[in-house]
């Protein structure tokens, strides 16, 4: 008797999914819009690793000095460095420079090596190396670097450097002093050039805690980290320290630290809005406004006085009977012409788009947006941080 009720529930249910069509397609469509409701809430939020690092996790700058050797009449020819270094070079191995005997230094460069040494870096691993020019040599195509040690800010030696230089750029000279160069070819790059040889001791966790660090001071997200990390994982597990640090308690056993931080680097936090900012490069007129400026009612007008300065001359030819010499005359034409652009009215609380639709619309040039927007400011409409780069 069960059966055949159930049978006939199914029944009824077919029949009323025939008869109402429309209950089904707005049954899908509020799926379909919940779905991409929580795509988007998703799409802004960000994980932890994007958004700060973990306190001594740092690469440490690597320098040296070396020599590079095998260039085509390209090296020093005036500089006293690659001199003195291939003569103290060649000493070692035995060979002894003659006394006012000047070393030919046109196939040599002295050079300053650069690297950066990752943390974890463990001995034996390869580093990428960036070579450059130190006294007047003109390119450094087809050179190989000698053995070069790196140090670091404690002078010890953490890499040794050596390897085929690999240079983007050429350059090509007239006998006329014509030249044509293409990027730079003073510097260049040794791939995998480096060998770690010192291994930097790199700890994540002091005193039983792991500290993120924002890239970007934020108490706000500071806070969400908080939350985020709390909610996850219980209350009391995270703690702000300031805008930009957050301690986090890491787990008693050391064989769980690295499991625990990548769950904490990988959870998606929804970071704060930036601060309201105009960034204005003065040189390059180059003009940045972010989403969170806005403006309070304003009447604004711009307009700009060109001036046009025409130089020509004119050629007067004299009688050739009556005699006389042939003149030729200046003529200036100087034009001034006022550009009488509309006024715009700011309402209050104008976003990022109404207010570029409005200054495009008076047609003005990315310096005269740097004058209106620093009009603006002053006036007090402008709710905004302006920075002059």
């Amino acid at each position: 008797m069960k059966i055949q009720m159930d049978h006939k529930m199914d029944r009824r249910l077919q029949m009323s999914e025939h008869k109402r069509p429309g209950a089904v397609i707005v049954f899908i469509l509020i799926i379909t819009i919940a779905s991409l409701w929580l795509f988007s809430s998703q799409a802004h939020a960000e994980r932890i690793k994007d958004l700060a690092s973990v306190s001594g996790v740092r690469d440490n700058p690597l320098i040296g000095y070396g020599l590079v050797v095998g260039l085509n009449a390209t090296g020093d020819n005036s500089s006293k460095f690659a001199g003195q270094s291939l003569s103290s070079m060649l000493s070692r191995f035995g060979i002894q420079t003659p006394p006012g005997v000047t070393v030919d230094t046109g196939h040599v460069a002295a050079v300053m090596v650069s690297a950066e040494l990752p943390p974890f870096a463990k001995q034996g691993q390869k580093l990428d190396v960036t070579v450059s020019t130190l006294g007047d040599a003109s390119s450094l195509v087809g050179g190989t670097l000698l053995m070069t040690q790196l140090s670091g800010a404690d002078s010890e030696i953490y890499a040794i450097a050596q390897g085929s230089l690999v240079v983007s750029g050429f350059g090509v000279n007239g006998q006329d002093g014509s030249k044509v160069q293409v990027n730079t070819t003073t510097v260049g790059r040794v791939p995998e050039g480096a060998m770690v040889e010192r291994e930097v001791p790199t700890s994540f966790v002091r005193k039983g805690r792991m500290t993120f660090n924002l890239h970007q001071n934020d108490f706000t997200t500071v806070k969400r980290m908080v939350d985020a990390i709390d909610e996850l994982y219980g209350k009391g597990t995270a703690e702000a320290v300031d805008a930009v640090s957050v301690e986090v308690m890491a787990p008693k056993n050391p064989r769980h630290h690295v499991e625990f931080l990548s769950m904490l680097e990988n959870l998606e936090i929804s970071p704060a809005a930036a601060a309201a900012k105009v960034i204005i490069n003065s040189r390059t007129g180059t003009v940045v406004i972010n989403n969170s400026v806005k403006l309070s009612p304003a009447a604004v007008t711009h307009g700009s006085l060109v001036v046009n300065i025409k130089e020509g001359t004119n050629v007067e030819q004299p009688n050739m009977l009556a005699g006389g010499d042939t003149v030729v005359q200046k003529d200036s034409e100087i034009t001034a012409t006022v550009e009488t652009n509309p006024m715009f009215l700011f309402d209050g609380g104008v976003s990022l788009d109404q207010l570029v639709d409005a200054v495009n619309a008076v047609g003005a040039a990315p310096g005269d947006l740097v004058a209106i927007l620093e009009a603006l400011k002053r006036a007090g409409a402008l709710k905004a941080q302006l920075v002059v780069l």
